[in-house]
Protein backbone atom coordinates (compact mmCIF):
# COMPACT_ATOMS: atom_id res chain seq x y z
CA UNK A 1 0.00 0.00 0.00
CA UNK A 2 1.06 3.54 -0.84
CA UNK A 3 2.89 4.91 2.47
CA UNK A 4 2.08 8.71 3.06
CA UNK A 5 3.45 11.22 5.73
CA UNK A 6 2.05 14.37 6.25
CA UNK A 7 3.09 17.34 8.45
CA UNK A 8 2.67 20.92 8.88
CA UNK A 9 4.33 23.91 10.78
CA UNK A 10 1.16 25.26 12.47
CA UNK A 11 1.19 22.28 15.02
CA UNK A 12 0.08 18.51 15.05
CA UNK A 13 -3.48 19.53 15.63
CA UNK A 14 -4.25 22.48 13.38
CA UNK A 15 -7.35 22.40 11.32
CA UNK A 16 -5.19 22.25 7.86
CA UNK A 17 -3.55 19.06 8.70
CA UNK A 18 -6.29 16.95 9.57
CA UNK A 19 -7.82 18.02 6.94
CA UNK A 20 -4.97 16.98 4.80
CA UNK A 21 -4.57 13.37 6.42
CA UNK A 22 -8.12 13.04 5.58
CA UNK A 23 -7.76 13.55 2.00
CA UNK A 24 -4.57 11.75 1.86
CA UNK A 25 -6.27 8.70 3.44
CA UNK A 26 -8.33 8.10 -0.13
CA UNK A 27 -4.85 7.58 -1.30
CA UNK A 28 -3.14 5.40 0.93
CA UNK A 29 -1.58 4.86 4.69
CA UNK A 30 -1.17 8.11 5.88
CA UNK A 31 0.80 8.53 9.48
CA UNK A 32 0.72 12.31 10.80
CA UNK A 33 4.12 13.57 11.53
CA UNK A 34 4.22 17.20 12.96
CA UNK A 35 5.57 19.64 15.11
CA UNK A 36 3.79 19.74 18.74
CA UNK A 37 2.91 23.70 18.90
CA UNK A 38 3.10 26.15 15.86
CA UNK A 39 6.19 26.39 13.98
CA UNK A 40 5.32 28.78 11.69
CA UNK A 41 8.39 30.99 9.56
CA UNK A 42 10.88 28.61 11.34
CA UNK A 43 12.70 27.97 8.06
CA UNK A 44 15.04 25.21 7.41
CA UNK A 45 15.66 24.38 10.92
CA UNK A 46 17.20 21.14 12.15
CA UNK A 47 18.34 20.10 15.80
CA UNK A 48 21.87 18.35 16.07
CA UNK A 49 23.41 16.68 19.25
CA UNK A 50 20.42 17.60 21.33
CA UNK A 51 17.53 15.62 23.25
CA UNK A 52 13.95 15.66 20.75
CA UNK A 53 10.96 14.25 23.13
CA UNK A 54 8.07 13.27 21.13
CA UNK A 55 4.91 11.24 21.77
CA UNK A 56 2.34 9.31 20.32
CA UNK A 57 -1.32 10.22 19.72
CA UNK A 58 -4.05 10.44 17.10
CA UNK A 59 -5.78 13.45 15.33
CA UNK A 60 -8.85 13.57 13.13
CA UNK A 61 -10.45 10.45 12.34
CA UNK A 62 -8.31 7.88 14.44
CA UNK A 63 -5.23 9.05 12.10
CA UNK A 64 -1.88 8.04 13.84
CA UNK A 65 0.21 10.75 14.62
CA UNK A 66 3.51 11.50 15.86
CA UNK A 67 3.99 14.90 18.19
CA UNK A 68 7.72 16.66 17.73
CA UNK A 69 9.30 19.10 20.02
CA UNK A 70 10.77 20.32 17.01
CA UNK A 71 10.56 22.29 14.03
CA UNK A 72 8.65 20.60 10.71
CA UNK A 73 12.03 19.53 8.86
CA UNK A 74 12.75 17.84 12.64
CA UNK A 75 9.41 16.09 11.85
CA UNK A 76 10.53 14.92 8.46
CA UNK A 77 14.22 14.15 9.53
CA UNK A 78 13.17 11.69 12.21
CA UNK A 79 10.59 10.35 10.14
CA UNK A 80 12.96 9.19 7.71
CA UNK A 81 15.69 8.13 10.09
CA UNK A 82 13.31 5.62 11.40
CA UNK A 83 10.72 6.95 13.31
CA UNK A 84 8.50 6.01 11.13
CA UNK A 85 8.72 2.81 9.93
CA UNK A 86 9.17 1.91 6.08
CA UNK A 87 10.04 4.48 3.05
CA UNK A 88 7.04 6.88 2.53
CA UNK A 89 6.07 6.81 -1.24
CA UNK A 90 5.47 11.17 -0.92
CA UNK A 91 5.34 13.45 2.20
CA UNK A 92 2.83 16.03 1.97
CA UNK A 93 3.06 19.08 4.00
CA UNK A 94 0.22 21.49 4.93
CA UNK A 95 -2.17 22.78 4.30
CA UNK A 96 -0.62 26.10 5.42
CA UNK A 97 -2.67 28.43 7.14
CA UNK A 98 -2.12 31.72 5.03
CA UNK A 99 0.13 31.74 1.65
CA UNK A 100 3.50 30.84 1.21
CA UNK A 101 4.57 32.37 -2.17
CA UNK A 102 7.72 34.42 -3.29
CA UNK A 103 10.45 34.99 -1.00
CA UNK A 104 7.89 33.36 1.81
CA UNK A 105 9.81 29.85 0.51
CA UNK A 106 12.88 30.96 2.82
CA UNK A 107 11.07 31.62 5.99
CA UNK A 108 8.32 28.55 5.84
CA UNK A 109 8.46 25.49 8.09
CA UNK A 110 5.53 24.01 5.51
CA UNK A 111 7.91 24.09 2.46
CA UNK A 112 11.01 23.91 4.28
CA UNK A 113 9.92 20.26 5.35
CA UNK A 114 8.84 19.36 2.00
CA UNK A 115 12.82 20.09 1.02
CA UNK A 116 13.76 18.29 3.80
CA UNK A 117 11.84 14.94 2.45
CA UNK A 118 13.39 15.94 -1.23
CA UNK A 119 16.90 16.17 0.50
CA UNK A 120 16.20 11.92 0.93
CA UNK A 121 14.83 11.49 -2.22
CA UNK A 122 11.26 11.16 -1.34
CA UNK A 123 9.14 13.25 -3.63
CA UNK A 124 7.30 15.78 -1.72
CA UNK A 125 4.61 19.00 -2.44
CA UNK A 126 4.09 21.74 0.30
CA UNK A 127 0.19 23.31 0.64
CA UNK A 128 -1.07 26.36 1.56
CA UNK A 129 -4.41 28.15 1.44
CA UNK A 130 -4.06 32.01 1.23
CA UNK A 131 -6.64 32.49 3.92
CA UNK A 132 -4.71 33.30 7.04
CA UNK A 133 -7.78 33.52 9.53
CA UNK A 134 -8.82 30.16 8.37
CA UNK A 135 -9.41 28.43 11.43
CA UNK A 136 -12.12 26.00 10.58
CA UNK A 137 -11.57 22.78 8.72
CA UNK A 138 -14.84 23.09 6.65
CA UNK A 139 -12.28 26.59 5.66
CA UNK A 140 -9.48 23.64 4.16
CA UNK A 141 -12.30 21.45 2.27
CA UNK A 142 -11.04 22.72 -1.29
CA UNK A 143 -7.53 23.19 -0.52
CA UNK A 144 -7.87 19.48 0.71
CA UNK A 145 -9.65 18.21 -2.52
CA UNK A 146 -6.73 20.60 -4.34
CA UNK A 147 -4.06 18.44 -2.50
CA UNK A 148 -5.34 15.40 -3.15
CA UNK A 149 -5.76 15.37 -7.02
CA UNK A 150 -2.18 17.14 -7.01
CA UNK A 151 -0.39 14.61 -4.60
CA UNK A 152 -2.33 11.68 -6.30
CA UNK A 153 -0.74 12.47 -9.67
CA UNK A 154 3.02 13.18 -8.08
CA UNK A 155 2.57 9.90 -7.22
CA UNK A 156 1.54 8.67 -10.67
CA UNK A 157 4.35 10.79 -12.21
CA UNK A 158 7.10 11.19 -9.88
CA UNK A 159 9.44 14.61 -9.47
CA UNK A 160 12.85 15.63 -10.57
CA UNK A 161 15.64 14.96 -7.76
CA UNK A 162 15.74 17.68 -5.05
CA UNK A 163 12.37 19.28 -6.57
CA UNK A 164 9.45 19.68 -4.83
CA UNK A 165 5.91 21.30 -6.15
CA UNK A 166 5.05 24.33 -3.71
CA UNK A 167 0.88 24.90 -4.43
CA UNK A 168 -0.71 27.72 -3.32
CA UNK A 169 -4.80 28.02 -2.68
CA UNK A 170 -6.93 30.83 -3.21
CA UNK A 171 -9.90 31.13 -0.34
CA UNK A 172 -12.60 29.96 -2.31
CA UNK A 173 -15.78 28.49 -0.29
CA UNK A 174 -16.19 26.04 -2.86
CA UNK A 175 -14.19 24.17 -5.93
CA UNK A 176 -16.12 25.09 -8.97
CA UNK A 177 -14.91 28.47 -7.88
CA UNK A 178 -11.56 28.00 -8.85
CA UNK A 179 -10.79 29.04 -12.12
CA UNK A 180 -8.15 26.02 -12.30
CA UNK A 181 -4.58 25.65 -12.27
CA UNK A 182 -1.69 27.35 -13.50
CA UNK A 183 1.70 26.69 -13.61
CA UNK A 184 3.97 29.56 -12.37
CA UNK A 185 7.32 31.00 -11.41
CA UNK A 186 8.23 33.31 -7.82
CA UNK A 187 6.77 36.28 -7.66
CA UNK A 188 8.29 39.11 -5.45
CA UNK A 189 6.59 40.20 -2.27
CA UNK A 190 7.67 43.31 -0.01
CA UNK A 191 7.59 42.89 3.55
CA UNK A 192 6.57 45.76 5.73
CA UNK A 193 8.04 44.70 8.87
CA UNK A 194 9.03 47.36 11.58
CA UNK A 195 10.29 46.82 14.88
CA UNK A 196 8.97 47.92 18.14
CA UNK A 197 10.59 48.54 21.24
CA UNK A 198 8.26 46.80 24.03
CA UNK A 199 10.36 47.38 26.99
CA UNK A 200 14.50 48.07 28.12
CA UNK A 201 16.18 44.96 25.98
CA UNK A 202 12.92 43.82 25.01
CA UNK A 203 11.70 44.13 21.13
CA UNK A 204 9.73 42.47 18.55
CA UNK A 205 9.11 42.47 14.56
CA UNK A 206 5.36 43.78 13.82
CA UNK A 207 3.84 45.99 10.70
CA UNK A 208 1.51 45.42 8.06
CA UNK A 209 0.84 42.07 5.53
CA UNK A 210 3.35 42.02 2.59
CA UNK A 211 2.38 43.45 -0.85
CA UNK A 212 3.40 42.31 -4.09
CA UNK A 213 3.10 42.90 -7.73
CA UNK A 214 -0.13 40.85 -8.68
CA UNK A 215 -0.39 42.32 -12.44
CA UNK A 216 3.10 40.16 -13.14
CA UNK A 217 1.73 37.42 -15.81
CA UNK A 218 2.76 33.68 -14.90
CA UNK A 219 3.72 34.37 -10.80
CA UNK A 220 2.19 32.61 -7.90
CA UNK A 221 1.21 35.72 -6.72
CA UNK A 222 -0.51 36.83 -9.70
CA UNK A 223 -2.32 33.38 -10.00
CA UNK A 224 -3.56 33.19 -6.49
CA UNK A 225 -4.69 36.57 -6.43
CA UNK A 226 -6.89 35.38 -9.64
CA UNK A 227 -8.39 32.56 -8.08
CA UNK A 228 -6.63 29.98 -9.68
CA UNK A 229 -4.64 27.52 -7.47
CA UNK A 230 -0.89 27.90 -8.30
CA UNK A 231 1.62 24.94 -8.63
CA UNK A 232 5.72 26.32 -8.40
CA UNK A 233 8.54 23.80 -9.29
CA UNK A 234 10.93 24.77 -6.35
CA UNK A 235 14.57 22.81 -7.04
CA UNK A 236 16.98 22.76 -3.74
CA UNK A 237 20.18 23.86 -6.43
CA UNK A 238 20.17 27.46 -5.05
CA UNK A 239 23.04 28.34 -7.52
CA UNK A 240 22.51 31.52 -9.53
CA UNK A 241 23.01 29.46 -12.89
CA UNK A 242 22.53 33.24 -15.05
CA UNK A 243 25.01 34.91 -12.79
CA UNK A 244 28.15 32.12 -13.71
CA UNK A 245 29.41 34.07 -16.60
CA UNK A 246 29.08 37.98 -14.93
CA UNK A 247 30.96 36.22 -11.99
CA UNK A 248 33.29 34.39 -14.16
CA UNK A 249 34.34 38.13 -15.76
CA UNK A 250 35.36 39.15 -12.09
CA UNK A 251 38.69 37.61 -12.53
CA UNK A 252 38.49 36.19 -8.94
CA UNK A 253 42.10 35.59 -8.08
CA UNK A 254 43.77 34.91 -4.74
CA UNK A 255 46.71 36.90 -3.95
CA UNK A 256 50.39 36.25 -4.66
CA UNK A 257 52.02 34.16 -1.59
CA UNK A 258 54.58 36.45 -0.42
CA UNK A 259 57.69 35.70 -0.14
CA UNK A 260 59.16 35.11 3.54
Amino acid sequence: MTSIIVTNDDGFNAPGIVSLAGAMRDLGQVQVCAPASNQSASGHKITLHQNIKYSRCAVGDNIPALVVNGSPADCIALSLLGLVDGKPDIVVSGVNRGENMAQDLTYSGTVTAALEAAISGIPAVAFSLAQPDADHPDDYRVAAKVAQTIAAMVLKQGLPPYTILNVNIPPVKRLEDLRGIRLTRQGVRIYRDCLVEVADGVVRVEGEPPTANTDELGTDVWAVHRDYVSVTPVHLDMTAHQFMANLEAWDLRLPLAQSL
